[in-house]
């Protein structure tokens, strides 16, 4: 008989389970980072998709149900409009400084100077507010003019922004949240629509690393690689300032499209990108003093709120596997980008799920032999005994539809335990 979507979803879950606990599942599992794959599949171009919904998610339905992962990640989505009205600085998108074909990309920037670092320690609230926003949003330059709040004690908010600029900068915001809160909406409905599918829907925010915070943006990668040698005492404490903010990330999950239901089979993935610890970022003494302290907490905050951590590796971690060993044991899913997973399977197979190591680069020009050599490879080695999801090492944006298909199929057939 056929599977109904409910028999189908607890099924992929069980599986899911069963990898993360490292326990060896009916087969290997397949999760397929969409992204923005489905402009190749479908025909379109990143923005037809940005800027029509509902002709996007009918595409990524087609394709999740031809490839039938048993979970995903994506599609892509960026909002166009609201970053318009904002002016963002900070990212570029089709249309507006890469083309059409092209996903958005974040424009790194020294948006917070080595000499503020001061002001943003002492008081965050009024530096975000008056310093970065209109740093990295030219339509909410007005945000300078407000004076600090406890200046307008007396004349309450309306004296803080009876300065015609501000007044603007305020209209903006709000015709911003407005319109990004019916983006947001429309996006967050895909997650169910193909839950009623069969695809489990269990995955939301996770974490954010406070250095990668800071790096990311604010301080940028040459600004935070001088601050590890030349004001070490001024990153340490921004990041220490940071990482209550940053370990409740996972605390919004349900609302962000995660599944609740308190079922013995529920399960809740909370996702965090990995960019600056990886082994061409900084030596492993200035890991283990910057990075792994707040990568650690963050894991083990995402843990306690019952929820299983998704970490992606951006990056080699080969120097790093060691440190990983420090976790709990079947507690974690490790999505690895350039690590040699055969490696991490010696050092870390018996602490944390892996998942990873199919390159895009063999799913855009090599032979269907190539890719079913290497999946079986993967399953052979890695997959031996459990605690092992087939993926790709990055997001699927450029794969061949044909290769992909090949990928998939032989996941299913080698990837059987006997």
């Amino acid at each position: 008989m056929d599977k109904t979507p409910q028999d189908l979803v607890k099924e992929r879950k069980k599986r899911i389970i069963d990898a993360i606990a490292l326990k060896v599942p009916d087969r290997v599992p397949l999760f397929l980072s969409i992204s923005a794959f489905g402009t190749k599949y479908g025909g379109i171009t990143v923005k037809e998709a940005f800027e029509n919904t509902p002709k996007w998610h009918d595409i990524n339905e087609k394709l999740l149900l031809e490839y039938q992962p048993d979970f995903y990640g994506g599609p892509t989505a960026f909002d166009m409009e609201t970053n318009a009205i904002l002016d963002v600085k900070s990212y570029r998108w089709p249309g507006h400084g890469v083309d059409e074909k092209t996903p958005y990309q974040w424009v790194e920037g020294e948006y917070m100077k080595a000499e503020e670092y001061d002001a943003l320690l002492s008081n965050p609230g009024e530096f975000i507010f008056n310093t970065y926003f209109p740093r990295i949003c030219g339509g909410v330059e007005g945000l300078r003019t407000v004076p600090p709040m406890l200046s307008t004690l007396m004349g309450g908010p309306i004296a803080a922004f009876s300065n015609p600029a501000a007044l603007n900068a305020l209209k903006t915001i709000i015709k911003a949240v407005e319109n990004n809160g019916k983006y947001m909406l429309a996006q967050l409905a895909f997650g169910p629509r193909m839950e009623a599918k069969g695809f489990p829907n269990i995955s939301g925010m996770g974490g954010y690393v406070p250095f990668d915070a800071i790096s990311d943006l604010l301080r940028g990668l040459k600004g935070t690689t001088l601050d590890m040698f030349q004001r070490p005492e001024k990153l340490l404490a921004l990041e220490e300032m940071l990482l209550p903010y940053y370990t409740g990330g996972s605390a919004g999950f349900v609302g962000l499209g995660g599944g609740d239901s308190g079922e013995p089979d529920d399960l809740k993935l909370g996702f965090t990108a990995l960019h600056r610890g990886s082994d061409g970022f900084m030596s492993l003494k200035q890991f283990e003093k910057f990075y792994w302290p707040g990568l650690k907490a963050v894991i083990m905050d995402i843990i306690n709120r019952g929820v299983t951590p998704f970490m992606f590796f951006e990056g080699s971690w080969d120097q790093r596997l060691e440190y990983l060993k420090e976790l709990p044991k079947g507690k974690i899913l490790g999505w690895f980008d350039r690590t040699n997973l055969f490696k991490a399977k010696e050092i870390i197979g018996d602490t944390m799920c892996i998942c990873g190591d199919m390159p895009l680069s063999l799913l855009q020009t090599g032979t269907p032999e190539q890719v079913r050599a290497y999946t079986k490879k993967l399953i052979d080695v890695v997959g031996k005994g459990g605690g092992f999801i087939m993926g790709s090492n990055t997001s699927l944006d450029d794969a061949r539809p044909d290769l992909l298909k090949v990928w998939v199929d032989a996941t299913r057939e080698y990837g059987i335990y006997k």
